[in-house]
């Protein structure tokens, strides 16, 4: 009896040290995902396109909220210590103190409201598109707030309608198509493998 409860107990000390490098794996892999999709970009205006949120989506919605959050803090704090992970292969606290710092700090947020909506409503794709919704005007958010700090600190007298036409109303045909195209590789992935 106690040999079969040792066995028993082995086995799933194993399964979970299985688990946790999985994980461990698939964190890392979606931080690196993210890392190269902001390397994909076009310079438009001081906030360039890139394809990050796409990332960020599909860390969320594969990975779930825990995962898929911890992989985007991970991105961050990769790029805050200087690892050159963001846009244009940058890094340092320089770029969070940026014009994109509001974006990149919103993107925590996007994760975990993306990930939850997975974690429970992961066959329903009008959830997680509007999961991806949310996720997108929480980034918007914080890019916008900060944006507006940031011109009015350094004298450019900036209202919001002039923050939205420079850090919202460019990128919304973009982020939908975004949207599109995560939803769609997240329904397939979904069928093929189980993160």
């Amino acid at each position: 009896m106690a040999q079969t409860q040792n066995t028993g107990r082995t086995r799933e000390r194993n399964n979970n040290r299985k688990k946790l490098l999985t994980d461990s794996i698939y964190i890392a892999l979606f931080a690196a995902v993210i890392a190269i999709c902001a390397q994909i970009r076009l310079p438009i205006g001081p906030i360039p396109f890139t394809l990050q949120t796409l990332g960020i989506f599909l860390a969320g919605g594969l990975l779930g909220a825990k995962k898929g959050t911890i992989s985007v803090l991970i991105y961050i704090l990769l790029g805050a210590v200087g690892v050159p992970v963001f846009n244009g292969f940058s890094g340092g606290p320089g770029v969070l103190f940026g014009v994109t710092g509001g974006y990149i700090i919103g993107f925590i947020f996007t994760a975990l409201v993306v990930g939850i909506a997975s974690d429970h409503w992961k066959k329903k794709i009008w959830i997680l598109i509007a999961a991806m919704v949310v996720g997108a005007i929480l980034y918007y958010a914080f890019g916008t707030a900060w944006y507006i700090i940031l011109m009015n600190s350094q004298g450019n007298a900036t209202g919001l309608w002039a923050a939205l036409s420079s850090c919202v109303i460019p990128f919304l045909i973009p982020d939908a198509a975004k949207i599109a195209v995560s939803v769609i590789i997240i329904n397939r992935l979904n069928k093929i493998i189980k993160i």
